[in-house]
């Protein structure tokens, strides 16, 4: 299967294509350049290179480029700088989301499309009506009103949750909920929940990044994994 990574040059995004290509799967990142990716992944047989922006992509440029995949993953956010947090694009997941979407839509396929979307647990999955407290309320509504990045996040699993939906016929979907991301040199043991277990803003586990890659490699590969939790959106912790 070939599996289609935006935001392949981020920390995470990398991680997720390096799992993908030790599993033999095929791999097609955008990325503005190619430069920007590790020897590691470029010199990869199964990887192919589309060097853009993905927001510059027509829709017919990016209605072919997803035409032969079986899935789509997002490792897409905005950098932690004062450009990348409140300077446009203030809605590059969410119209990413949408657009990737609507190309895998155009194309009609015979099996409906995986679509994997790299999330945060400061985003509540409001189809189980998630409780958190008074203080977490307020702090996320102010992160909302101040902080485009936040409300990119939020917008993109809504966009998968109303309008993809449960009931699709050409893409199933699962969003992914990382805690705290820290950098580790390998895989070790996680969990993952359907809900957070812990507050994120008071009470905030960590979740390493390679284990991100790991999971979303699961949920792309493993079929019983991807039945789990498609139309969902599972939270994932580093095993304390």
């Amino acid at each position: 299967m070939t599996t289609l990574v935006v935001g392949a040059s981020g920390a995470t995004g990398r991680l997720l294509v390096e799992q993908l290509l030790d599993r033999g799967e095929n791999v097609k990142v955008v990325v503005r350049s190619k430069e920007t990716l590790p020897e590691k992944i470029t010199s990869h047989a199964g990887l192919s290179v589309i060097e853009a922006s993905v927001l510059d992509l027509s829709d017919d440029e990016m209605a072919e480029h997803v035409s032969d995949c079986g899935a789509v993953a997002s490792c897409l956010g905005h950098n932690l700088s004062f450009k990348g947090l409140f300077l446009p694009p203030h809605r590059l997941v969410t119209d990413a989301t949408r657009r990737l979407c609507d190309a895998v839509k155009a194309n009609q396929p015979a099996e409906p499309v995986k679509f994997v979307l790299m999330n945060t647990t400061g985003n509540s999955n409001r189809d189980l009506g998630e409780q958190i407290s008074f203080g977490q309320k307020l702090v996320i509504g102010l992160l909302r009103l101040l902080l485009p990045a936040h409300a990119d996040n939020e917008d993109a699993a809504d966009y998968l949750r109303t309008r993809i939906g449960q009931e699709n016929a050409a893409i199933e979907w699962a969003a992914v909920r990382p805690d705290t991301l820290i950098d580790e040199a390998e895989v070790t043991e996680f969990t993952v929940y359907p809900s957070p277990t812990r507050s994120a803003i008071f009470d905030a586990g960590v979740t390493s990044r390679i284990n991100v890659g790991r999971f979303m490699a699961d949920l792309v590969c493993d079929d019983g994994v991807w039945d789990k939790w498609k139309g969902k959106m599972p939270v994932i912790y580093n095993q304390e």
